[in-house]
């Protein structure tokens, strides 16, 4: 915004006058914006946690004291002594309750084995009162709780009852000690300033690979190998084995057979079971010592990213020449927005194993880096944000295409036609009969065709003015209408279905399916809407090529599909190429 307003009221084109390049306009703001990050590392590895670790304890006694206050709708929740799901709560506390399942715990603490159905509940309790009374309405009880004595457990008692109204009363006397006080969690991974994370993360490496020998070494031994004997002396051998070459279970008998089958199928079984087990344990720690290093790279990385950000946006601003709360906000808000998905998608990939925590932390950053490099570049060179001849000229000599405008367009005639706005009528048609006589290249007749017409004259107008429109150029430049629109919505329609692709891969790793399932549908709508505009401006510009009698690579299929494929590039490309051919056709049929 500041460096967009230097730019807009020419304040840089002062500077530079005087002597005073970008860098040393940057410089006073750079050393501001390194004090900064330093500043952001030293909020994020002390202010953050000590935050994070006084609200975090504060949720939770909260939780404890206020227990309707954290009954999440669609999952379970425990509350004293039971452990409750409900589909939404209404009322002004959410006191009341609808499709309601309980599971209450055992004495024992082991197990649930009463389970409550209901379609309605609702909590009451005095303000003085210990007790939390849970009533539910219209529901049924459920009751497996296994007896005591053996043979009563073999039969596997089952009761179950209909109610139109239970009762649930909780004592929270215990409850209603806690402590708002109370900070007795300190170990979270957002609680955590570097050392201590740096030394968290080592302990969990150590504990995970502890747990891997542990379990290694668990089911190595169930196959008993560590037990056989394998130290025979010569003299214990007394008869010499010999080689045998069939199936191992031919040398038992049937019995035998059945019962080493039934061995080898319950030990696979078995162990099928534990390492389904572990797998699960292991990646939930996993998954904890990865939320350690992205926390500890997240810390050293926010810094950085706040010095790159600088310098994309203080070389933006001086590129795109706007200052104030308009485009340059939109503009920022855009490329944080980039950042931040960015950072999430990354971070949330890293958690499960499949990208690396330390790169994920990074990624961001290292994505705006090199651009922050392009645009500080480009604004200390003077030049403009989009210039594609560095794209096009390389292309045009890998790609078949002949430049014609330099055997149209010969040099020593200026090609600026900027001040073509503030001529008179009278002028601009005597450029278009003839802008070489004013010190003007041949293709300033169709620049100034276009100012005319943007003042509101028809073709025909001008032509009854004494300009000699030949009818040929009147079907070109119709074609060309008729291109431009079709390539606008192709280039509408190709923006809108990236974006909506890239939107679903982000709703996807976020756990968001169904928004994702619609943003991936929406994506293919467009592209199809996209094919169709895609195909039509390719049978224009067949029509165009035609019409002026010029043989063009460019309706090839090669280039059609690679057109197809980097439309974005292909657009700048096809229409520089049809607005050089419109001028080149405008010289000789405006005269």
């Amino acid at each position: 915004m500041v460096f967009g307003s230097f730019a807009e009221n020419y304040e840089f084109a002062a500077m530079k006058s005087t002597g005073i390049s970008l860098q040393r306009a940057m410089a006073g703001l750079s050393v501001f914006i390194v004090g900064l990050g330093i500043l952001t590392f030293f909020f994020a590895n002390n202010v953050i946690p000590w935050g994070e670790y006084n609200s975090y304890n504060l949720r939770k006694n909260i939780a404890k004291l206020k227990p309707a206050m954290v009954i999440a709708e669609g999952q379970f929740n425990d509350v004293g002594t039971i452990n409750i799901k409900v589909a939404k709560k209404t009322g002004e506390n959410g006191q009341f309750l609808h499709d309601v399942i309980i599971h209450r715990k055992a004495q024992t603490g082991l197990g649930n084995y009463t389970t409550i159905v209901a379609k309605e509940g609702e909590f009451i309790s005095k303000e003085n009162s210990d007790i939390l009374k849970l009533i539910l309405k219209d529901g049924y009880y459920y009751d497996d709780t296994p007896p005591k004595k053996v043979k009563e457990k073999r039969r596997r008692p089952f009761r179950k009852s209909a109610f139109d109204t239970y009762t649930i009363n909780t004592d929270l006397s215990q409850l209603n000690d806690v402590d708002l006080e109370d900070k007795n969690i300190t170990d979270k991974y957002n609680m955590l300033n570097v050392q201590d994370l740096g030394y968290t993360i080592d302990s969990l490496e150590q504990q995970r690979q502890k747990d891997y020998n542990t379990f290694s070494k668990k089911v190595y031994s169930r196959y008993g190998l560590n037990n056989l004997k394998t130290a025979v002396k010569k003299e214990d051998i007394k008869v010499i084995d010999t080689v045998f070459n069939g199936n191992l279970l031919n040398i038992f008998d049937s019995y035998k057979k059945l019962q080493i089958v039934e061995l080898a199928t319950n030990n696979i079984v078995s162990t099928q079971q534990i390492l389904t087990t572990n797998e699960k344990s292991m990646k939930a720690k996993s998954i904890w010592l990865n939320k350690h290093v992205i926390a500890l790279h997240e810390k050293l990385s926010l810094g950085f990213a706040c010095i790159i950000l600088f310098f994309v946006g203080a070389p933006l601003g001086a590129l795109i020449r706007k200052g104030g709360l308009g485009l340059p906000m939109i503009i920022a808000i855009l490329l944080f927005l980039t950042y931040h998905f960015i950072g999430i998608f990354a971070k949330n990939s890293a958690k499960d194993g499949s990208f690396s925590p330390i790169l994920a932390s990074w990624f961001s950053t290292l994505i705006m880096f090199p651009l922050g490099v392009f645009l500080t570049r480009r604004a200390t060179a003077d030049k403009g944000l989009f210039e594609f001849d560095h794209i096009l000229i390389p292309l045009k000599k890998l790609l078949p295409f002949k430049d014609t405008s330099r055997d149209a367009f010969p040099d020593g005639l200026s090609r600026d036609f900027s001040d073509f706005k503030r001529y008179k009528e009278d002028k601009l048609l005597a450029l278009i009969k003839d802008p070489t006589s004013h010190n003007y290249h041949e293709s300033g007749k169709i620049e100034a065709l276009h100012t005319l017409e943007e003042r509101n004259l028809s073709l025909e107008a001008i032509r009854l003015k004494g300009v000699n429109i030949d009818p040929k150029f009147e079907t070109s430049k119709h074609l060309v209408q008729v291109f431009n629109i079709h390539s606008k919505f192709a280039f509408i329609f190709n923006a809108i279905g990236i974006v909506l692709l890239v939107l679903y891969f982000v709703l996807n790793n976020n756990k968001m399916q169904d928004i994702a399932a619609i943003s991936l549908q929406l994506s293919i709508i467009s592209f199809v809407v996209f094919l169709i505009y895609y195909i039509a401006l390719q049978f224009n510009l067949k029509a165009f090529n035609t019409h002026i009698q010029q043989k063009n690579n460019s309706s090839s299929i090669v280039i059609t599909i690679l057109g197809f494929v980097i439309y974005p590039v292909a657009h700048v490309f096809f229409k520089h190429k049809v607005k050089t051919d419109l001028s080149r056709n405008a010289i000789q049929h405006l005269n």
